[in-house]
């Protein structure tokens, strides 16, 4: 974590950690194809509806992970990694407590929260029983996402890595079985789901219960209740991020049921499943190259923290160029996939694809930016952001847009969320950026030791 990353470097540290997200997206995609292929459209929108409620409760994941490995880093890079190992163990006992209760709480409410949502007649059945089978692996769903972060603290990326491919593997393969050759239907995703959580969130488990060779083990817990209030308030804005769009899906599928009717709830969740992939590769990196600058932050070495920013936003912004070229490319194709064997749902989610495919080339600079300020240890400013980038500018844009564009402002909304971020994180780093020490300093004004090249 010491040496000086340049692009290609930062690259291959972070790969594992954008293979794991990458991974991770397309199970869920392979899931979505299943239930679209073998248990029909009123399925697909039953768990398009329902998902963004169980991603809320599965939040407290992110938090605990994000949270926990800015302080974790932060102390090791202060020298001090005992502590740093008893604040591990605290943040993931506390994780599996708060995971339990969540599942609880989740399948009491999910009936009601379903006809909240506008389920009704067959789909509530659905989203009810999907909903519910869920809750089963709800805890092992948090500590799944809370060890992909902490696997790149440990400095094991590829163990988060290796897990996910597994876990994937087994929820693609029991698709097949239970939707594909059984016929279970939306059940049988469920339980295919369940699987393959369990498998992620538990496998890491034991593997940091047991002597291994990373920086981290679980053991004697530390009784800070400062250090967790910094854990939750830092890593809220991850939290808030999953918060945030869950709460935004829901909006979308309000407003698609007003404007277009079930079949555009349908759409809504193909462009999701797509679209999971390519920001994938935005968060697998912001996710690999936070503990790097968090280190950075706390061992006070300001060149390097300048690099590692310039360096990913450069990368960042060609990985949008390529995914918005990429998807242009493929929307016909993705929409036959999913949809082709109903012209009118095929034609409207290439065009939704399309016209969302557009927030790429903005979105990779305001999902940074929220992961930056998190690593500097601003929980506020980066909860701030992203609130602001979902519950506030897509939200707003996705009740305004349609009102003047009609239903093509649904599927626009996040362009204009996204470009309005991009914009307001390079403002805040101009502003904030001398504070962290990532501008405004001289050359040759202060010189940082301890500077290795790669």
């Amino acid at each position: 974590m010491s040496q000086h990353l340049g692009p290609r470097a930062l690259l291959r540290f972070t790969a594992p950690s954008i293979a794991m997200m990458i991974f991770t997206s397309i199970y869920g995609v392979v899931d979505g194809l299943f239930v679209a292929n073998f248990a029909g459209k009123t399925a697909l929108a039953a768990v398009t509806l329902i998902m963004p409620f169980i991603m809320i409760l599965g939040t407290l994941g992110f938090m605990m992970g994000s949270g926990g490995s800015e302080l974790i880093s932060h102390t090791r890079g202060r020298g001090d990694g005992e502590l740093a190992n008893r604040y591990f163990s605290m943040i993931v006992y506390v994780a599996l407590g708060a995971g339990i209760a969540l599942a609880l709480i989740g399948a009491l409410a999910m009936r009601p929260v379903a006809q909240l949502l506008g389920a009704s007649g067959q789909m509530l059945e659905l989203c009810v029983l999907y909903g519910r089978i869920l809750m089963v692996s709800l805890p092992a769903f948090m500590l799944q996402y809370a060890f992909q972060t902490f696997a790149s603290t440990a400095g094991r990326p590829r163990l988060g890595l290796y897990v996910t491919v597994a876990a994937g593997v087994t929820n693609m393969a029991l698709d097949l079985l239970f939707v594909g050759a059984l016929g279970w239907g939306v059940a049988g995703a469920a339980w295919a789901t369940v699987a393959s959580e369990l498998f992620g969130g538990l496998v890491p488990l034991f593997w940091f219960a047991r002597p291994n060779s990373s920086f981290l083990r679980l053991g004697r817990p530390a009784g800070d209740l400062a250090a967790l209030g910094r854990v939750c308030v830092n890593g809220s804005s991850e939290m808030m991020a999953v918060v945030a769009i869950s709460v935004v899906s829901i909006i979308y599928n309000l407003q698609l049921l007003k404007y277009v009717g079930p079949d555009g709830v349908a759409a809504y969740g193909v462009v999701m499943y797509v679209s999971m992939i390519f920001t994938a590769v935005f968060e697998g990196f912001c996710m690999g190259a936070a503990p790097l600058m968090s280190y950075r932050h706390g061992a006070a070495n300001d060149v390097e923290k300048r690099s590692l920013m310039r360096t990913s936003l450069a990368i960042l912004g060609v990985a949008g160029a390529a995914m918005l070229l990429t998807s242009q490319l493929l929307a016909h194709p993705l929409a036959l996939v999913f949809a082709g064997r109903d012209p009118g749902l095929m034609e409207l989610t290439e065009t939704a694809l399309r016209i969302f495919s557009i927030s790429f080339l903005p979105m990779g600079v305001s999902m940074y930016g929220s992961s930056l300020f998190t690593a500097l240890g601003n929980g506020l400013v980066s909860a701030a952001l992203a609130a602001g980038r979902t519950l506030g500018l897509e939200v707003g844009s996705v009740l305004l847009l349609p009102l003047l564009v009609g239903s093509t402002g649904i599927w626009a909304a996040i362009i204009v969320a996204e470009t309005m971020a991009a914009l307001a994180v390079g403002g805040l780093i101009g502003w904030l950026g001398p504070r962290y020490g990532l501008r405004g300093l001289r050359r040759g004004r202060r010189r940082d030791p301890g500077t290795v090249p790669a």
